[in-house]
């Protein structure tokens, strides 16, 4: 009788050991395949069973039956939408714990040099969650508009380009909060003391030097050609500026700005329309917003591109000096057979 209970102890210890071990080789044995980390996306809404599919697919998990075991026993059952790093060599504790924290990989979104609205859409939604359709919505939605003060032809000035971090899942409406919160420190300390002595606003700030950033790729250069437009501003003149032609007529690729093209009716066209055009023509590099603060005081009121100064430009105060320079510029584009 001994020897039977003996032997019943000894089995029964075994399966116990045997199970003991299985479930502990569930936890904590490696669970996920890859050599090299791995990234997941997991959208808002998301489930339990869809996260499983995304693993799967990429071909993580070594055992899937087990992660089931593990999540079950840890309580897991809602994962947190976002973009996750997942280790080579984790196990299943190691990689719930992980997403059940929510430790989310941040995003590095960068935008400069943007035309429109709908192209700062796309790169949002190139890096993040939400399509181009809802970010274009959301940042000209009607409400938001009135509530900035902004109109759906300058509300990309809002935007100061540089790299921003966010979230993958970041929403649309939570984007435009934090690009508002970016705006007004971009516009304290030294620039709002600057712009104070201005007459223009912030948004006719980042409008003129939309277009000094088209004029110019010398920076050391833009403070003067910012001085030529407020300078003519100022007297009422036209600013005559090629690059809202360009704008207007939607041609980027145009070389040479001609009659046909200065004959476009469009409130961005300087050509017929006094003042400042209604928005921005692009989004303008911070040296050139900086320019227009900082720009320089003289009496120049024209300045033409020079063949001779490599990218350069040479500028004048009288109409008669502009046009002998504007000539040289001419035969120059003629000579290398630049018509349009």
């Amino acid at each position: 009788m001994k020897k039977k209970l003996l032997l019943l102890i000894v089995i029964l210890v075994l399966i116990a050991s045997f199970f003991a071990f299985r479930f502990y080789s569930y936890i904590y044995n490696d669970n996920v395949k890859v050599d090299v980390s791995s990234t997941i996306f997991l959208p808002t809404k998301v489930t339990f069973e869809d996260l499983v599919d995304t693993l799967n697919s990429k071909d993580i998990l070594i055992d899937s039956r087990s992660f089931y075991w593990v999540a079950d026993k840890m309580k897991f059952r809602t994962p947190k939408p976002g973009k996750y790093i997942i280790e080579p060599g984790w196990n299943n504790h190691e990689l719930i714990s992980h997403l059940r924290s929510g430790s989310q990989e941040p995003v590095q979104v960068t935008f400069n040099n943007i035309r429109k609205i709908e192209n700062l859409a796309a790169v949002f939604a190139e890096k993040l969650e939400g399509d181009s359709i809802q970010f274009v919505e959301a940042f000209t939605e009607s409400s938001l508009l009135s509530e900035l003060g902004l109109t759906k032809e300058n509300i990309i000035s809002l935007f100061i380009p540089n790299t921003y971090e966010f979230y993958w899942n970041t929403s649309p409406a939570k984007v435009m909060s934090k690009m508002k919160q970016e705006h007004d420190k971009f516009w304290a300390g030294s620039r709002r003391e600057k712009l104070n002595n201005l007459i223009f606003s912030k948004q006719e700030v980042y409008t003129l030097a939309s277009i000094v950033q088209k004029e110019t790729n010398r920076n050391s250069e833009k403070p003067m050609i910012a001085g030529v437009y407020i300078n003519r501003l100022k007297r009422g003149i036209p600013l005559q500026a090629d690059p809202t032609v360009v704008f207007a007529v939607g041609d980027f690729g145009i070389r040479r700005v001609l009659n046909k093209h200065i004959a476009v009716d469009s409130p961005f066209n300087t050509y017929k329309n006094n003042g400042l055009p209604p928005g921005p023509i692009c989004m303008p590099d911070i040296s050139s917003i900086d320019a227009v603060l900082d720009y320089e005081k003289h009496r120049y009121l024209y300045f033409c591109a020079s063949p001779s100064e490599n990218g350069g430009h040479v500028f004048a105060k009288t109409l008669t000096e502009h046009n002998k320079n504007a000539n040289i510029y001419r035969r120059w584009l003629n000579q290398r057979k630049i018509f349009k």
